[in-house]
This record gives C-alpha cells, sequence and structure tokens, in this order.
C-alpha cells in the first residue's frame, strides 16, 4: 500500500509562490506517473498537473506556465511549484500515485 504524505500549502498573497512536496512510500516510485490534483468544496477535484516516469509532464490550461512539477526519485518525492498565484488557486491539492491513490490533502490559500 503506497502512501503519500504532503506538505508546503499555507496563506500566500496575490502574486506569491508557493511550493508543494509529496513523499511516497514504495520501492516503485520512479515508475509511477505522479499528479498533482485539486479540489474546492462543491466541486469536482480536478486534474493540475502529471509527470510521468520518462518526466514526461501535462498540465491543466489554468495553470500552464505558472506552475511546474517535477521528481525527485531518489528521494520519492514529487514537487509543484507555483508562482504567480491567482485567488482561484484556491483549494486543497492532493498528491495522486498510479492514478488511483491519494494523499490527505495540503490546503492553499491566495488571499491578500
Amino acid at each position: 500500500q503506497v502512501q503519500l504524505v504532503e506538505s508546503g500549502g499555507g496563506l500566500v498573497q496575490p502574486g506569491g509562490s508557493l511550493t508543494l512536496s509529496c513523499v511516497a512510500s514504495t520501492m516503485f516510485f520512479s515508475i509511477i506517473t505522479m499528479g498533482w490534483y485539486r479540489q474546492v468544496p462543491g466541486k469536482q477535484r480536478e486534474l493540475v498537473a502529471t509527470i510521468s516516469s520518462a518526466d514526461s509532464t501535462n498540465y491543466a490550461d489554468s495553470v500552464k506556465g505558472r506552475f511546474t512539477i517535477s521528481r525527485d526519485n531518489a528521494k520519492k518525492t514529487v514537487y509543484l511549484q507555483m508562482n504567480s498565484l491567482k485567488p482561484e488557486d484556491t483549494a486543497l491539492y492532493y498528491c495522486n500515485a498510479g492514478g488511483n491513490t491519494w494523499g490527505q490533502g495540503t490546503q492553499v490559500t491566495v488571499s491578500s
């Protein structure tokens, strides 16, 4: 059973930056597609970004050019660098492994 632990969320002003981290407890980390998703109350969880085992990345249109997903296989960690944050980026951000394992989520709030 893979376990995912996210960190790095918090309160930031519009235009600011945050970096989320997700550590996975699996020896197979390097071959798993990892992703970040987000959810606001009353709405469905939505894709933010994914990164494959070959470092191929995919982003939601709403975050392209502002967010960067990356991975460190030696540390079994996936990151989400978020720049130029907007109030509409406010959400609970979830790490995902292989499409079917979720972390507990970390809150990101963008507000002045």
